[in-house]
Order: C-alpha cells, then sequence, then structure tokens
C-alpha cells in the first residue's frame, strides 16, 4: 500500500497528532489475523451462566472400578461474559475461554465460587498448581541472582548501601548517584501533604492520579561497573492500548538504507540517546511514596510523575512523539512514506552536489547517513540548537 495522505488525529488524552494513511493501515492490519478475523483484546471476565445442556454436581463424575470418582471432561452448557479493552462484551463459550485465557478463567471460578462444577472441577486445580509452580520459579530464578562477574548484586537501595559498607567503598552508592542526577527531573515533590490524604482523596492537586511504587534495579556490566536504573512499577497502571502503540524502523528499511548507502558513497553513523525517555514528558496520571534512592530529604513523601519514566505502559510512545517532533521540527528532516521511523533531509556535498540525508529511529539508537566530509557542519548545527538531548556517538 502507497498512500501519501497524512491524517490528523485526537488521541486518547486530548492531545493532536499527525499520521499517516500507511500507519493507520498499519495498525488496523496488526489487529487482524492471516483470515482477517479481528483480534480482541482481553480485559476480563464480568460474568456467566449455564442452560440445561450443562452437566450437575451428580452428573460429573464417572465412578471406576475400584470405586474411586473421575471428574468427567465437559465444558458443555456454559457461557462466559467476557469484556474487551473497548468496554464492549461478549458471550463466549467455556471452551473457547479457556483455551486464551485458562488462568483469568479459573481465577474467575473460584472467586465466583463454580470452581467444582463439573465444567471446571477437572482442569482449574491443574491450571492454579501450574501458575503456582510458574511464579515460585520465577521468583528463585530471580532472587537467586545474588552476584554476577563476581560481584554481589542487591535487589534494593538499602541493601546496596549495606553492601558498600561491607566492601569499604562506594560501589554502589555512586550509580545511584549517577542515576538518580539524571532521574530526578522525572519527578517533584507534592508539598504538605502524606500518602495516607492522597489515597483517602484529601489532596486535589492529585485527583484522579494512580499510586504506584518506583525502585532501582541494579546490574554489573563486564567492565565490572555498577549500574543503577531507577524505574516504575508500570504493572500497577491500567493504561489504553492506544496510549502505548510505539513503532519503530523495520529491518527492511535499516537493510535499504545501507543498500542506498553503498551506492552513493554515504558514510554511516550511529547515535544512543542517553535515558531517553527522561526527555519526554508523562501522559499517565502518576504519583509514589518516595524511597531511600529519592534522597534522604524525600523518603516517605509524595512525589508525582512529570516524565516518562522507565517501566510505564506510555513511556515509549510519549517518548516517540517527542523525538519525532524535534527531529522534525528542529533538524529539519522528513518521515518517509512508506516507513515513519526513517527521515530524510535535502544536503549538499562539499563538492556542491545535493543528494538525502538519512535518519533511521529504533527507539533511542539512531543511524545517520551523510555525505563524507559533512561532520564539520552536522557539529555546528548541533551546537547551534544546543545540547537539548543527551547522546553518544560512534
Amino acid at each position: 500500500m502507497l498512500d501519501t495522505q497524512e491524517y490528523e488525529i485526537e488521541l486518547e488524552d486530548g492531545e493532536m497528532d499527525k499520521i499517516l494513511a500507511n500507519q493507520i493501515a498499519a495498525n488496523l492490519y496488526s489487529q487482524l489475523d492471516d483470515e482477517g478475523r479481528e483480534i480482541m483484546s482481553f480485559k476480563g471476565i464480568i460474568g456467566h451462566k449455564r442452560d440445561g445442556s450443562a452437566l450437575s454436581q451428580e452428573e460429573g463424575f464417572i465412578e471406576l472400578r475400584n470405586g474411586q470418582k473421575k471428574c468427567k471432561k465437559t465444558t458443555k452448557g456454559w457461557k462466559i461474559l467476557v469484556e474487551w479493552r473497548d468496554e464492549s462484551s461478549d458471550w463466549i463459550d467455556l471452551k473457547d475461554v479457556k483455551e486464551a485465557n485458562p488462568v483469568e478463567l479459573a481465577e474467575y471460578a473460584i472467586q465466583s465460587g463454580i470452581h467444582n462444577e463439573p465444567a471446571f472441577a477437572w482442569w482449574v486445580p491443574y491450571v492454579i498448581r501450574k501458575r503456582e509452580r510458574i511464579i515460585a520459579k520465577t521468583k528463585t530464578k530471580y532472587w537467586r541472582t545474588t552476584h554476577k562477574y563476581g560481584v554481589r548484586v542487591p535487589k534494593n537501595a538499602a541493601e546496596a548501601l549495606r553492601f558498600d559498607k561491607e566492601d569499604g567503598f562506594p560501589y554502589w552508592e555512586n550509580a545511584m548517584k549517577k542515576e538518580m542526577g539524571k532521574a530526578k527531573v522525572a519527578y517533584e515533590e507534592v508539598p504538605d501533604c502524606t500518602p495516607e490524604q492522597v489515597r483517602k482523596g484529601k489532596v486535589p492537586e492529585l485527583t484522579g492520579f494512580q499510586e504506584i511504587t518506583c525502585h532501582i534495579i541494579f546490574d554489573v556490566k563486564m567492565d565490572f561497573t555498577r549500574k543503577a536504573r531507577f524505574v516504575a512499577n508500570g504493572s500497577m497502571t491500567d493504561t489504553p492500548i492506544g496510549l502505548c502503540y510505539s513503532s519503530v524502523v523495520s529491518r527492511d528499511s535499516v537493510r535499504i538504507a545501507f543498500l542506498v548507502a553503498a551506492l552513493n558513497d554515504l558514510e554511516v553513523l550511529s547515535c544512543d540517546i542517553g535515558n531517553a525517555y527522561l526527555n519526554a514528558p508523562c501522559r499517565e496520571k502518576i504519583w509514589f511514596k518516595a524511597g531511600l534512592e529519592c534522597g534522604n530529604e524525600l523518603v516517605g513523601k509524595v512525589c508525582k510523575l512529570i516524565r516518562a519514566l522507565y517501566g510505564l505502559k506510555s513511556s515509549g510512545a510519549s517518548w516517540r512523539k517527542m523525538f519525532k517532533d524535534h527531529i522534525q521540527q528542529h533538524l529539519g528532516f522528513t518521515p518517509s512514506i512508506t516507513d515513519p521511523d526513517m527521515y530524510y533531509r535535502k544536503a549538499k556535498r562539499p563538492d556542491g552536489s545535493m543528494y538525502y540525508e538519512l535518519l533511521l529511529v529504533y527507539v533511542d539508537d539512531v543511524l545517520l547517513l551523510q555525505a563524507w566530509g559533512s561532520h564539520n557542519t552536522h557539529h555546528a548545527n548541533r551546537k547551534r540548537r544546543g545540547n537539548r538531548l543527551d547522546y553518544t556517538r560512534s
């Protein structure tokens, strides 16, 4: 599909944006399977019903020769009311819901007291046991990761400071200070209130805000440098799907760009944008109770997010829009028709001939294709614009 039309749309948060027809078509096609059937996004189970064909508890067992009873494997006669992300709902056969969302259905059956019915009794206990085993294995694997490259890896800020005290050098403390020195722009204190007051709805400024937790995750690089990253627990928020979509440049576009570079004798430059998400505004209404990593002066106080923090569902989309606007408005690039994450800009070679520079974006990794000898112009433009974005060129 090749359509050059551009549409102005309004997002769910009221923000306006421009999207190419190709992007809209790609999003629509991504919601369909190979046979053109719509893929509905599951939100939750809100009801159930049974008809006369459903087995009763007396009819739901087979008595074996040894006298033991075995559950009949049947889902006949049951319908489940499923709610979708678009707020619509449908009655679906039990067997279809069980196949697509067995854990959610098992939990609903237990909460509704119908897990002993023949249509549920033969499979619900197995699903719950399997879920518990998976969760137990995941937790065990995570908490067993106590060392990396022979260095102890802390699980929280307090443990990191304890390790430093035992080792006699502030390795982890320095890593946290370096990270929080950048991440502190992502939040601000809400004065004259306590977390309890916010939870009781006594702080008008935070009406409609969701409470989450934020924490630091730790790692050790191959050169034994300690790494810390301040992240939000985005699993605690419920964000509309449309707010989270964030495209990246396709592999085909990258391959074609390399071919263009080879055929036109262009230099390929790359850069990584440090703490990329922190450059974008936070689209969600979020507050959290500050922990030790935020500094002794903020511990226990109420803070609200003002920048897109790593871990939030909407951060990727917020960063992409902010960076897209920066590329178009400040750098003068235009998105291509076939791939909105590949940009082009008319430029002049050192010999005076005209050509097109290409800019390809994959989240916070950028490729720039330009003529050899254009470095001085590139740096001059960057100097005039100011160091708005923190990036490392390679």
